[in-house]
């Protein structure tokens, strides 16, 4: 539990530097293209096209899911799987791939996958606003269950950090775990209903991947059909309680090993 309180401040004593940190990190990752920032948007694009076309048109044969249009359907649940594998990916190397940086550097080791994950935020904020105007020109305009989108994005922000605590940990430790990340995210693409609607047994045990209740909220919130915060208390419940035991696991790791991430590289 110290621990735990220990990496919050750390994060909150840090925030401006976080900011600034993640500013440089986006720009430098887009510094060598001509199209720079442009590229966030179209790598996304041109996956969701693909997506659209082989589960859309080949497997589903074109159906709606629930009267929504599968084309809405996936581009409302995808803008958030994209900031998610990304951020994922990325965070659970910060630190062994910046630790020469870090050693350099007086601030706490904790804000390192935060500013990643923050970084990739931004690409992730640009994304939304251009699938909220995208549905503004069909039947899913903005509505008051809008509101509950920067509750959704918030939820997002504090289950990646608290994963990161773990992975990035371990990662440095043993660089294996990384590619075991890595392997674990492109299951969870098909683990998560993204590209499919679950139903029955199978629902229930896909509803126990945290990112359930994100995708959902995401939706409900993009596409105006429902209150789901309000509706699914007790999967609200769940998700924080996960995120919690995830954060005191994380920050437990972390702290504990360090000041000794040097000696592992």
């Amino acid at each position: 539990m110290k621990s735990m309180f220990t990496v919050i401040k750390e994060q909150i004593s840090s925030f401006y530097l976080i900011r600034r940190l993640s500013l440089f990190e986006l720009k430098s990752a887009n510094n060598n293209n001509y199209l720079g920032m442009l590229w966030e948007l179209i790598n996304p694009a041109i996956q969701l096209a693909i997506y659209w076309f082989v589960f859309g048109f080949g497997i589903r044969g074109g159906d709606p899911v629930d009267g929504v249009p599968f084309v809405f359907w996936l581009l409302s649940g995808m803008v958030v799987w994209f900031f998610v594998n990304q951020s994922i990916i990325e965070a659970s190397k910060s630190i062994y791939t910046r630790i020469n940086f870090i050693s350099k550097m007086s601030f706490p080791m904790s804000v390192i996958p935060t500013y990643v994950i923050v970084s990739k935020l931004y690409s992730h904020l640009m994304l939304v606003a251009l699938v909220t105007i995208i549905l503004q020109f069909t039947d899913y305009t903005i509505s008051p269950y809008f509101v509950q989108l920067p509750y959704f994005i918030f939820c997002t922000l504090m289950l990646l950090i608290s994963l990161s605590l773990i992975t990035s940990t371990l990662s440095t430790i043993v660089r294996d775990v990384h590619m075991v990340v890595t392997s674990i995210v492109r299951m969870l693409l098909y683990l998560t209903p993204l590209l499919w609607e679950p139903s029955g047994w199978i629902k229930q045990v896909i509803m126990i991947n945290p990112l359930y209740y994100i995708v959902e909220g995401y939706r409900a919130s993009l596409l105006g059909t429902s209150w789901y915060l309000v509706e699914n208390t007790q999967l609200t419940l769940y998700f924080w309680g996960v995120v919690i035991v995830m954060l005191l696991i994380g920050s437990a790791l972390h702290v504990k090993f360090r000041n000794h991430f040097v000696d592992y590289m």
